[in-house]
């Protein structure tokens, strides 16, 4: 069998908590498959660089196959030049007392600059995720100064929640993860999420029964449960005293694994990504929709009922992926 050639794939913040984690399952072939070469480039600020070159150690020491080349820079020719993939982990991190437009206005000046260099340098066909938060809204700015990049190919990472929802009803249950399949996130990667089990089933031996009979507590999907997805990352940080990277970068990898091999028959995945209206959601705005993937291309599931509780708890995450985007604009002194 023919060797594929290798890609090239760009981690940024890679000297961080979610990057340390993401890189070895980047480098093992988890995410673009176990036949799949690569040049893998790692970009952070100047002074990580020196944390950096122990990271690259250790990735040399793994002697993983697959791992053709490895670059640290803190330049971003260097770093987006000629990628296939681009997974944008590092953000700006709201420090205490920092107010939300503070944070906003931060993060715009990384993403317009990362939007800029993917325009300028990146293949066309790049596939785009952003980790750093607020996702959605960075994704959004990178794709604003990247226009000669469809805005198809960025993505904000709401699978986190989805993975997060779907531990929550396999244990409410008693089932495997594996059981539960179809829940979607709409919306924000926020605490205005909205993780919906209308249409999720769970595998309960032989046979197969909606999620809502399964659980058999309204009160609980509708109140509790949505709560804890919605304020998981706040529990992790109170727990560790640091933010969930683990299962962000699981995540991430699941994301981008699924936008690049596709996902499987009958199953949709939630990712973030332009609004075309589908669902009475406005268009432009990055929002998380249930899609399924054929041929690196996402399509979102069409005609699924929604009901009313959905429907407001659908507007109040889209009203502020609006005001989000008005704030970044305004942030960007075009």
């Amino acid at each position: 069998m023919a060797t594929k050639e290798p890609i090239r794939v760009l981690v940024t913040g890679a000297a961080g908590q979610i990057g340390y984690s993401l890189l070895y399952m980047v480098a093992h072939g988890d995410v673009f498959g176990n036949d799949q070469p690569m040049h893998l480039i790692m970009l952070d600020i100047e002074p990580m660089l020196g944390v950096l070159e122990g990271v690259v150690m250790e990735l040399n020491d793994c002697a993983m196959p697959l791992l053709k080349t490895i670059v640290a820079t803190a330049d971003e020719k260097t770093a987006f030049t000629g990628i296939d993939a681009a997974l944008l982990v590092g953000a700006m991190p709201r420090k205490q007392g920092m107010e939300r437009k503070d944070l906003l206005a931060a993060n715009v000046r990384i993403f317009k600059s990362q939007g800029k260099a993917l325009d300028q340098w990146a293949k066309k066909t790049v596939k785009v995720i952003v980790v750093g938060n607020p996702a959605n809204t960075n994704a959004g700015i990178a794709s604003k100064y990247a226009p000669s990049i469809s805005p198809r190919n960025f993505s904000a990472m709401t699978r986190l929640d989805q993975n997060r929802a779907q531990n929550q009803i396999a244990r409410r249950v008693g089932v495997d993860i594996c059981d539960v399949n179809g829940i979607i996130i709409w919306g924000n990667h926020s605490s205005t999420q909205f993780p919906d089990v209308a249409h999720a089933t769970v595998k309960k031996g032989a046979q197969s029964v909606s999620a809502s009979s399964a659980v058999n507590d309204d009160a609980w999907l509708k109140n509790e449960f949505i709560k804890t997805v919605q304020q998981r990352g706040a529990a992790v940080i109170a727990a560790r005293k640091l933010s969930s990277a683990m299962s962000a970068a699981k995540a991430c990898c699941d994301h981008m694994r699924d936008w690049w091999l596709g996902t499987k028959p009958g199953q949709w995945v939630s990712m973030a990504v332009v609004s075309d209206g589908s669902y009475g959601v406005p268009e432009g705005i990055l929002y998380s929709f249930p899609v399924t993937v054929e041929n690196k291309e996402w399509k979102v599931v069409q005609g699924l009922e929604v009901n009313d509780f959905a429907r407001e708890k659908m507007d109040a995450t889209a009203k502020e992926l609006l005001q989000e985007r008005e704030e970044a604009l305004a942030a960007c002194h075009d």
